[in-house]
């Protein structure tokens, strides 16, 4: 098991990271929280990861924290919740609003998410309840600051952020509609994306 990464960062491309560690290139996907976190390309990061082994590939995947590491290994227990779906989720919101939505019972912030439906979302209420006994702290970095936005400049921010919406599972319409709702001029495609998200668990 690949527990955590320390190295440098070559690319974030959302929600696809790229580390260099002594040489070697790990790619990780990462939840939006952690690349808001990460300092730019060029610069020293830990990352916590956690290691999917099936049949036809290995997925690593990164946490900027212990506790949002914890929280996705608690949620991939949850009957129907697979490591992408948990990613998403993770992406969608902080691990303190999952926790509070968790203790308020709040059904319906959580269906707004892509993938989960009502019945996934009382399953994921009841069966965390008791794993959540008091509410978590938030991620450090998942607030307003994003630190760097080097790495992503060569790209187009839009077409990126819309094509990591799409990747964290919504469709290609929602993703569009999302980041048209968004003020773009001069954001970075991580802040883009970081507003499109909050539009939609407000």
């Amino acid at each position: 098991m690949i527990g955590r990464l320390r190295g440098r960062v070559v690319t974030k491309q959302p929600p696809f990271l790229l580390l260099d560690v002594n040489g070697v290139g790990y790619e990780v996907e990462a939840t939006m929280g952690t690349f808001y976190a990460l300092p730019g390309a060029g610069s020293e990061c830990t990352v916590y990861t956690h290691l999917v082994v099936r049949e036809d590939a290995h997925q690593l995947f990164g946490f900027a924290s212990e506790e949002e590491r914890s929280l996705f290994r608690s949620l991939i227990r949850v009957n129907g919740i697979g490591a992408r779906l948990a990613l998403t989720i993770l992406s969608g919101m902080s691990v303190q609003s999952f926790s509070r939505c968790v203790h308020e019972q709040d059904h319906a912030a959580l269906t707004r998410l892509p993938g989960v439906g009502r019945k996934t979302a009382e399953r994921i209420v009841i069966e965390m309840r008791d794993r959540l006994e008091t509410p978590m702290p938030a991620v450090p970095g998942s607030g307003a600051a994003v630190h760097n936005r080097d790495p992503i400049a060569a790209h187009d921010p839009v077409s990126d952020a819309v094509s990591a919406l799409a990747a964290l599972g919504y469709k290609p319409h929602e993703a569009s509609r999302m980041v048209r709702e968004v003020n773009v001029s001069g954001l970075s495609s991580e802040e883009i994306i970081r507003n499109a998200l909050q539009t939609v668990v407000k």
